[in-house]
């Protein structure tokens, strides 16, 4: 039996990974930053809880992470810790660095100095290519647009480094934009599902949003945590992006889920530029054909798809 450890199993990630590994026979482990008083209801709402044991850890506490790997041996690490709204990163700059890239350099200096054969994966994240004109792929230059950006940069550049000076097998999933119903409400998507839920239902609300003309590659998290398993399964560490190759304008997002449950769009939604990001990303498609042929991966969900189980979840009427 494998035994994997999830840093920041609480999350959307996080939740669907652990139960991808339940489900692989894995023996899983997992850490938050207070798992005696932490709810998790994403791993309850995915029925696994019982089959998770907890670890609390301040993945940005040097100390703290070396003591659990001390104690506790593992054949992966899944680092998915680290504040993860882009919005927010322009709050709280030094907030997100401490957690994404400091938490991701104590991660690879106390497997450095444990000299354990494990295998390292770390949660890369599209932002740090900024505007892609054209699909980003392992070789396009990174121009990070936010300080959330920044730190998955430094992040990014850690692990490879690691890679190649220390010999450690850390890969990195580049990571496009993933939806799914465990998304935290302040996220857009799930900000504009649940409004459409709501306004069908009958409440006079409207819906207020920033630019509707940025364009985005938007996945489906369940899949995406497969080619996270995939990727640490591969017989070399490497960096892959994950993506399904395909982007659509946020406007399109909004018609379509407020088209899924019998609504204009037009009717609803009001355009408040105070919403508007300082710097933001245009566009954003990846290319995912490495991880096509060296890892067997491609996304088979496509906008319409992720719609539709969005609101049907919303609405109470699917699983997630």
């Amino acid at each position: 039996m494998k035994r994997a450890l999830i840093i920041g199993i609480s999350g959307q990630d996080g939740a669907y990974l652990a139960r991808l590994l339940v489900q692989k026979g894995y023996e899983v482990h997992g850490s938050t930053r207070g798992h005696e008083t932490a709810a998790l209801p994403n791993l309850r709402r995915l029925g696994i809880r019982d089959r998770i044991e907890l670890h609390a850890t301040m993945p940005s506490d040097f100390s703290s992470v070396m003591s659990l790997l001390q104690r506790l041996t593992v054949d992966e690490i899944y680092n998915l810790s680290g504040q993860s709204s882009v919005a927010a990163s322009f709050r709280h700059p030094l907030e997100t660095f401490d957690s994404i890239t400091v938490a991701t350099m104590n991660l690879l200096e106390c497997l450095r100095l444990l000299g354990r054969p494990v295998r390292f994966y770390n949660a890369g994240s599209s932002e740090v290519f900024g505007n892609a004109l054209t699909p980003a792929d392992e070789a396009t230059a990174f121009n990070p647009r936010s300080p959330y950006g920044i730190a998955k940069v430094a992040a990014h550049h850690a692990v490879a480094n690691y890679r190649e000076a220390y010999g450690l097998f850390a890969s990195t999933g580049i990571l496009f934009n993933h939806e799914s119903p465990l998304r935290p409400a302040h996220f857009v998507t799930q900000k504009i599902v649940s409004a459409a839920v709501r306004i069908a239902n009958g409440s006079q609300e409207r819906l207020s949003l920033g630019n509707v003309g940025i364009t985005r590659d938007w996945g489906w998290a369940p899949e995406y945590v497969e080619a996270m398993w995939r990727i640490l399964q591969h017989a070399e560490p490497d960096d892959f992006v994950v993506a399904t190759g395909r982007s659509h304008a946020l406007r399109e997002f909004v018609e379509r889920t407020f088209a899924a449950v019998g609504l204009d769009a037009r009717d609803h939604v009001d355009a408040d530029p105070g919403l508007s990001r300082p710097t933001d990303i245009v566009t954003s498609r990846g290319n995912p054909a490495k991880a096509r042929v060296l890892l067997g991966w491609q996304a088979a969900s496509g906008l319409d798809d992720i719609v539709g189980k969005l609101v049907a979840a919303a609405r109470g009427s699917a699983d997630i």
